[in-house]
């Protein structure tokens, strides 16, 4: 048995792998930091590769799936992304460029090519990580919320083609909210929540990927705010976001 998770190096990506090691999983880490890897690899049970590859570089991605095809993996786990905090206005197209590559093109690129040998196989759970971001506009965090809408939404098409076609692969949407890991630094901005623990989203997430859940969504008030958000005007919840991302910059 074998997982490959992206974004590896820290926060929920480090907690999954360390998971799923205890499971018995050998395991594919992919991130950019090679010590941040290297240490982690010293703590993990099973066999571990590692991969140093910044996937930003969509030729990285294409790189990297031909380096692992035939490792014969069970668990694609696309965890790679970051976020930016700011008016659409102001804030760095290249930066924004970059994070579009990263939660978006290199996750879709991921997600269907080894959809495709999952399906060959009829085996095989792709876990992809979103956001509670997902659910809503994202004003002053435009490109980083239409980045993770975009990977609700291709996971719940896929998921639905995938019972149609009664397939045995299963793919599953990971969204938290804030969540206690390096993501505040890279965005610049500070929850006034407290978050979730990496360690507790990481389990809690495994362990719905492995019982074929659809929507993953840990922790009873971002279960609250899903549902309510359903109920309430367009532009209410622009105001609202509006002002939860502001006061992140306080």
């Amino acid at each position: 048995m074998k997982a490959l998770i992206t974004g590896a190096s820290s926060g929920i990506g480090r907690d999954m792998a360390k998971i799923l090691s205890s499971k018995g999983y050998d395991l594919i880490l992919v991130a950019r930091s090679k010590d941040k890897l290297s240490e982690l690899k010293k703590e993990l049970k099973t066999n571990v590769k590692l991969i140093f590859m910044d996937l930003q570089d969509i030729d990285n991605v294409k790189k990297l799936y031909e380096e692992v095809k035939y490792d014969n993996i069970d668990i694609l786990i696309n965890n790679a992304g970051f976020g930016l905090i700011g008016e659409f206005n102001k804030t760095s197209m290249d930066r924004e460029l970059s994070m579009i590559n990263l939660n978006v093109i290199s996750l879709h690129l991921l997600t269907k090519l080894f959809l495709n040998d999952f399906i060959k196989k009829d085996n095989g759970y792709i876990l992809n990580v979103a956001s509670s971001a997902a659910f809503e506009p994202g004003p002053l965090m435009a490109t980083y919320y239409s980045t993770k809408s975009y990977v609700y939404n291709l996971t719940l098409a896929i998921y639905e083609e995938l019972r149609h076609m009664k397939s045995h692969v299963n793919i599953s949407c990971l969204c938290p909210g804030p969540v206690d890991t390096n993501f505040n630094n890279v965005a610049n901005c500070e929850f006034k929540v407290r978050p979730l623990s990496s360690e507790y989203v990481a389990r809690y997430a495994i362990n719905k990927m492995f019982k074929k859940k659809l929507l993953i969504i840990p922790g009873f008030t971002m279960k609250f705010i899903y549902i309510f958000g359903r109920f309430v005007p367009s532009k209410l919840k622009l105001k609202m976001t509006y002002n939860i991302q502001y006061n992140k910059t306080k």
